[in-house]
């Protein structure tokens, strides 16, 4: 089974892993590796914990760490028979640690039925050119899981949220991307948090189920900024920035990189429409935004011409830079922050 390449792919991959798993259906290899650690750890807690019964675990269930054994061990323990069981399982996990890691692919291009091995690598992929991915790519499953763009959180936020039978307004997601960043983990975390505190029978999560739960405030989030600055709105976008640039661990390029994607779609939406505007669904899917967004942007097209969007791109990158620490004076990060939003304001 080849690695999948999008988020949306990961996920969908993903989730036929874990039903096959549930359902007693098992590889004899998985490949689990990857930039964002989320979706390799969830497959292989899913697959430790439905592999073997509890009584069959003492004789059949192998767990290592890729920094004590070589090669040659993890073979040695795959190619053992299970005892009184239809299966055993290796795992190794932090397998990037592994100095012999691509020794693995003797073991790799033929398996034994009976065992189970989990290859985990944390933060790490192995080398698609060589023998050891090339081996389990034909004898086994590989689950590649690279790290999400800020722009693409929400997105995976709602799907997430779908695949629990939940739905979230597009505004609690994109609150919830803010407040977590790129972490997938984080969010697992904090949805948990926030199903245990809502009322039985809920079925979509709204902005102030966000708020009340996962301690995060919408009024001054860089989300509400971006929608004061869509609609102008001077006074408060003033307001939010000032209060952003107060927080104790506030960076300007941290910041710099929603508005510059914010204004990027921007002009994303100034092309689409220049050739006649497009289905809804259409547009949301090039901006990469939920179409509850969309008269939004309809707005912000209004309020800032092409020319002026371009200028503000401009804007953005010089003040990144300045926020990097060039060019930027003796003014605080803070004060560049709200110099910069009074002159998208101009």
């Amino acid at each position: 089974m080849a690695a999948a390449k999008s988020y949306i792919e990961t996920d969908r991959q993903v989730r036929s892993i874990l039903e096959d798993v549930r359902s007693g259906i098992f590889k004899c290899v998985y490949l689990l590796m990857g930039d964002e650690p989320y979706y390799p750890e969830l497959v292989c807690s899913a697959i430790i914990g439905h592999c073997l019964q509890e009584w069959e675990k003492d004789f059949n269930e192998t767990i290592c760490y890729g920094a004590d054994v070589d090669a040659d061990t993890v073979i040695t323990a795959a190619r053992r028979f299970p005892m009184m069981a239809d299966r055993q399982l290796v795992v190794v996990k932090e397998a990037q640690q592994m100095k012999s890691l691509e020794d693995l692919a003797l073991y790799c291009q033929n398996p034994l039925d009976s065992t189970v091995l989990v290859i985990l690598m944390h933060g790490a992929s192995a080398d698609k050119r060589k023998a050891l991915y090339k081996a389990v790519l034909k004898t086994g499953v590989i689950v590649e899981s690279n790290a999400l763009r800020d722009y693409e959180m929400p997105q995976w936020i709602t799907s997430y949220y779908e695949g629990r039978g939940l739905r979230i307004h597009p505004e609690a997601a994109q609150l919830l991307a803010e407040s977590a960043g790129t972490d997938l983990g984080k969010i697992a975390v904090e949805t948990e948090k926030l199903l245990k505190n809502l009322p039985e029978g809920t079925t979509e999560i709204q902005v102030a189920d966000v708020e009340r739960n996962v301690g995060v405030s919408r009024q001054f989030s860089i989300f509400e900024l971006t929608r004061c600055l869509s609609y102008r709105q001077s006074a408060q976008a003033l307001k939010i920035a000032a209060h952003i640039g107060e927080a104790p661990k506030f960076a300007l390029p941290m910041v710099v990189a929603p508005l510059f994607t914010h204004f990027y779609r921007i002009l994303k939406y100034h092309a689409l429409l220049e050739k006649g505007r497009p289905a809804p669904a259409d547009a949301a899917r090039i901006l990469g935004v939920n179409p509850y967004f969309l008269r939004e942007y309809d707005a912000a097209v209004r309020n800032y011409p092409r020319a002026r969007a371009m200028a503000i791109i401009g804007l953005l990158t010089d003040y990144d830079y300045k926020g990097k620490g060039g060019d930027a004076g003796e003014a605080t990060a803070a004060d560049l922050f709200t110099e910069l939003i009074s002159k998208i304001l101009l």
